[in-house]
């Protein structure tokens, strides 16, 4: 099939009107919508816009290609738009774009019509045929431009072998490329890297995962061969395969971005070495750098939960405002729709926080299969006094209980596979994971709760101070982190034994970076950039939100000043809200929550502010003064 048997001049659009990348995707929509291919406008918008949440489809140079595969399509067809001005598209370069293909693919688009729409893709990776759109001044001349690249083309498709052997080549580099959609960005980044390669003169090889299927599949013994391997993909591939190889791991974008950069560094072994965790047939790899093990596997638990926590605390701190009992019926304070936010916000959200951590980091370490052991262990543990600490051990015994199951039925017959993720895994997975959290974990898990609770309440004003200068300080650390995690999984598990001052000193330390950066920009103008002024207008937002990471542009572009200064100043507050004695009942909320601390909310409010003019006076002394000469 060809490009043009799915672009029509009634699809085409050679001077758009709009002005932003909503209204191009609307037009754009709409044009597909009166030319007859949608079943359902709104629907397919739906699925574009999840699509540019995802990330931007404006892949830079000019172009965009607005995508999505959904039963709205009614046949498979392209819109293409022009633009002479340009429109900001978020695109990856953050340069405007001019040239707009809208890809409808339908749910069921047979392989040709996906082959099709994925060599469109490749095809504007050429300069000159995105430079003769550009000058189109009718739509058959769009339509002859297309056909003529396509067949050029399509002459190129010959081989799928390794690009070049030959006796000057200076190595072989393997890559997977995938996007969810497996249309446009899988087979961008594969042209990417292949042409870059060649102009390098290094042999290269690289697997699609499009919508098609695996094409171009990797043998063994080439994996065994190769320098280095890349993966660039937003969607899990299979990864057992490089076990022991060196690989980097990046998003799908990067190969059409820095396909050079990811060359050299696979060419030179400048990569860490993969090892596979055994019972995860695949991996998945949305960011460059991804961090394995342990604490992969903790952190998925944790960003999983954080919507439980964020708004189930929120909830629960709204329904303090009425009186901290007044979703009591006993109580004189009793409100009703203090209760309805409480039993939402606690008795249902916030209950579901440890489960949820259980579960997500038992799929973490056994995909989908390892998720209901862990969560039912997760579930045990919450409602049986082993709070956060049992959680924890639930979602690692859970996972690798699966990871141990896969193992023991690899030898099972073909034919019993379909079974193993519906009926073995998660028979034996949940009655050993639940027998184990009963019988073992959760007697020793409540006893340490416990114990932790009644040591905390026993500490003395110096020991408070201490632990509230040390929480304070984490949270400042790595800004979101693993430092700055643990700190607030601590308080977390400390809300949930019901000991609330930890977590006072916790949120107090949080928002004291990107307030005090804020506090800096404004105070000492002359040791900050324009754009870092402009920043810092929108840190007093985050920083009162309790969103440490406002912070971390400041700290990443100068560390070791903006680091010790936050380091300082939250320190100071943690410890301040200790000493004044200051529990925190809700786990996230920032200055919307302030009103309901248990003790002086001013003496909290005075905390935090004391902790951020410490950290911007110190990063107005260290910080050297910009040179604003052009």
């Amino acid at each position: 099939m060809k490009i043009t048997e799915l672009l029509s001049k009634d699809t085409i659009i050679l001077n758009l009107k709009s002005t932003t990348k909503p209204a191009v995707i609307d037009e754009l929509v709409d044009k597909l919508y009166s030319a007859g291919k949608l079943n359902d406008k709104d629907e397919y918008k739906k699925a574009i816009l999840k699509r540019e949440s995802e990330f931007s489809t404006g892949i830079g140079d000019g172009i965009a290609i607005p995508h999505a595969k959904t039963a709205a399509v009614k046949t498979p067809a392209l819109a293409f738009g022009l633009s002479k001005d340009g429109v900001d598209y978020d695109s990856l370069d953050g340069q405007p774009a001019n040239i707009f293909f809208m890809i409808a693919a339908s749910e069921g688009a047979n392989n040709e019509h996906l082959e099709t729409l994925s060599r469109l893709s490749t095809m504007l990776m050429n300069p000159d045929f995105k430079n003769g759109l550009l000058e189109a001044k009718s739509e058959d001349e769009v339509l002859n431009l297309i056909n003529s690249q396509e067949e050029e083309k399509l002459e190129e498709e010959v081989s799928e072998e390794i690009q070049t052997e030959n006796e000057n080549s200076k190595g072989l580099v393997l890559a997977v490329t995938a996007c969810p959609t497996g249309i446009a960005h899988t087979y961008m980044s594969a042209d990417a890297l292949k042409n870059k390669a060649k102009e390098m003169g290094v042999d290269i090889k690289v697997e699609t995962n499009g919508s098609t299927g695996v094409k171009n599949r990797l043998t063994a013994e080439e994996i065994e061969k190769a320098a280095g391997i890349i993966v660039a993909a937003d969607k899990q591939v299979e990864m057992a395969r490089f076990d022991g190889k060196k690989v980097l791991q990046v998003p799908v974008v990067d190969g059409i971005k820095r396909p050079e950069e990811l060359i050299t560094k696979a060419l030179n072994g400048d990569a860490p070495v993969y090892k596979h965790e055994g019972g995860s047939a695949s991996a998945s790899t949305k960011s460059s750098g991804q961090r394995v093990g342990f604490y992969k596997h903790l952190m998925n638990g944790i960003s999983n939960m954080l919507p439980f926590v964020v708004g189930g605390g929120i909830l629960i701190a709204v329904s303090f405002m009425f009186g901290i009992k007044a979703y009591d019926p006993k109580d004189p304070t009793y409100n009703y729709f203090a209760k309805l936010l409480n039993d939402i916000g606690g008795g249902n959200a916030f209950a579901l926080m440890i489960p949820v951590l259980a579960g997500f980091i038992g799929m973490s370490i056994a995909d989908r299969p390892g998720f209901a052991p862990a969560m039912v262990g997760g579930f045990i543990a919450a409602n049986n006094g082993a709070g956060f600490i049992g959680g924890l051990i639930a979602g690692f015994l859970g996972g690798y209980v699966v990871v141990l199951l896969k193992k023991i039925f690899a030898k099972l017959p073909e034919t019993l596979d379909g079974l193993k993720p519906v009926l073995i895994y998660p028979l034996f997975g949940i009655f050993i994971t639940g027998a184990i959290m009963f019988i073992v974990i959760v007697g020793p898990a409540k006893a340490i709760n416990l114990g932790l609770q009644h040591w905390l309440t026993g500490m003395g004003t110096t020991n408070k101070l201490i632990l509230g200068l040390v929480l304070g300080g984490m949270m400042a650390i790595d800004m979101g982190g693993p430092i700055n995690k643990a700190a607030f999984a601590f308080g977390i598990a400390m809300i949930s034994s019901g000991n609330y001052y930890p977590h006072a000193a916790v949120m107090a330390g949080g928002m004291v970076p990107p307030l005090g950066i804020a506090l800096a920009t404004t105070l000492f103008k002359n040791k900050f950039t324009a754009d870092e002024k402009k920043s810092g207008l929108t840190c007093y937002i985050m920083g009162a939100c309790f969103i440490t990471e406002g912070a971390i542009p400041f700290a990443a572009s100068d560390p070791t000043r903006v680091i010790p200064a936050s380091v300082v100043g939250s320190a100071v507050a943690g410890a301040l809200a200790m000493f004044f004695n200051i529990g925190l009942p809700a786990p996230h909320g920032g200055i919307f929550v302030i009103a309901i601390v248990k003790g002086n909310p001013l003496l909290y409010l005075l905390s935090i502010i004391i902790g951020a003019v410490i950290t911007a006076i110190l990063l107005g002394i260290l910080k050297k003064p910009v040179n604003t000469e052009a």
